[in-house]
C-alpha cells in the first residue's frame, strides 16, 4: 500500500478510524454499532469509505464474523497510535496540573487589585504551581478589555462597565471605602462627622488625572463639598502623602485595611454613603473553558 495522499487523508475521519477500530477488535459490525451508538447502515457506509480509501476489502466476510486482511492488520498499530495520540492531546487541552504547569499567565490590574490580590496570589502560585510565572500590566477598564481582546492580557482584575459581548467576567468581592489620616486628623476614629470631613484637605486618587470623584459626586448632591490638594494616580503613593500632609483620603477598604496602619494612619468610616462596586476578574470568551483560567480565577476566589 503507497502513501496517503494529502486528498486521501482529507476523506478520512475519527469515525472511520474508530469504526476501523473496533472492527478489528470486535469482528462484528453489530458490537461496533453497539460499542459506537451508531446504526448497522452507517457502520456499512464507513466501512465502504475505508475500502475505498485504502484501495482494499480490510475486512472479509466469514462464518464467524469479519477476518481483517494483511492490509487491515498493517493499519492497526499506527491507527490506534494516531487515535490515542488524539485522545490524549484532547484530554491534555482540557486538564490542567498546577504541579507540573510552566508558562507565563499575564494579568491586567491597576495598583489597588495590584496590593489587594496579586501578593496572595502569587503566593499560591509558588505553592500549588511553581512553574508558573505571573506577569501584572497596569491597565485599567478600557485598555486592559483591548488586551484581552488581543490577547496581550489573559486575565483583567478590577472595575469595567459596558463589556463588549465576547469578554465575560464574575465579581470576586464587593469593596466599600473607608477614609485613612493620621490620628490627629481622626480623633474619633472610626467616626469622622460630616463637617470634619469637609473642613480637611484630602488626596484623591485617578489614575486619568481628574480632580473630582464619586464622593464629590455625593457631596454636591447634599449642597456640600471638600478641597482636594493633591491627585495621584495610586494609591500607595496617595497613603504616603496622607502621612506627610494630614489629609485625608477616601480609599478602597481592603485597601486601607492592609495599608493604612503601616504608614501610621487610622481609618473611618465615611461620613456620607459612597456606593460599593465589584471587583471582578475578567477573560475573554475564548478562554471560557480553558482548565488553566478556570484554576487562576479558582485561586483568585480564593484568596
Amino acid at each position: 500500500m503507497s502513501e496517503l495522499s494529502t486528498s486521501e487523508l482529507r476523506r478520512l475521519d475519527l469515525t472511520l478510524l474508530l469504526v476501523f477500530l473496533g472492527l478489528v477488535r470486535h469482528r462484528k459490525s453489530l458490537d461496533v454499532a453497539a460499542e459506537l451508538g451508531l446504526t448497522q447502515s452507517a457502520i456499512s457506509q464507513s466501512l465502504k469509505r475505508l475500502r475505498d480509501i485504502f484501495q482494499d476489502d480490510l475486512f472479509l466476510r466469514r462464518p464467524h464474523g469479519m477476518e481483517p486482511t494483511a492490509t487491515a492488520m498493517a493499519l492497526e498499530a499506527p491507527v490506534a497510535a494516531a487515535v490515542d495520540a488524539l485522545r490524549g492531546a484532547l484530554g491534555a487541552a482540557r486538564t490542567f496540573d498546577p504541579a507540573t504547569a510552566a508558562g507565563l499567565v499575564r494579568v491586567a490590574a491597576l495598583d489597588a487589585e495590584q496590593a489587594v490580590l496579586i501578593p496572595p496570589l502569587v503566593a499560591k502560585l509558588r505553592h500549588l504551581a511553581p512553574g508558573l510565572t505571573l506577569s501584572v500590566l497596569p491597565l485599567g477598564r478600557g485598555a486592559a478589555v483591548d488586551a484581552l481582546t488581543e490577547g496581550r492580557a489573559d486575565l483583567v482584575l478590577g472595575y469595567v462597565w459596558d463589556l463588549p459581548d465576547a469578554i465575560s467576567g464574575e465579581p470576586i468581592y464587593e469593596e466599600s471605602f473607608q477614609v485613612a489620616g493620621r490620628a490627629e486628623v481622626l480623633p474619633d476614629a472610626p467616626r469622622i462627622d460630616l463637617d470634619a470631613y469637609c473642613d480637611a484637605d484630602h488626596v484623591l486618587i485617578s489614575p486619568g488625572g481628574d480632580l473630582r470623584g464619586v464622593v464629590d459626586d455625593q457631596l454636591q448632591a447634599i449642597g456640600r463639598s471638600r478641597r482636594v490638594i493633591l491627585g495621584l494616580p495610586a494609591f500607595l503613593p496617595a497613603l504616603a502623602a496622607v502621612a506627610a500632609s494630614g489629609a485625608l483620603v477616601t480609599l478602597p477598604a481592603r485597601l486601607a485595611a492592609a495599608f493604612a496602619s503601616g504608614f501610621g494612619l487610622v481609618t473611618a468610616e465615611p461620613p456620607i454613603p459612597v456606593r460599593t462596586f465589584p471587583v471582578s476578574v475578567f477573560w475573554h470568551r475564548r478562554n471560557d473553558t480553558d482548565p488553566r483560567t478556570l484554576w487562576i480565577r479558582k485561586q483568585l476566589r480564593e484568596v
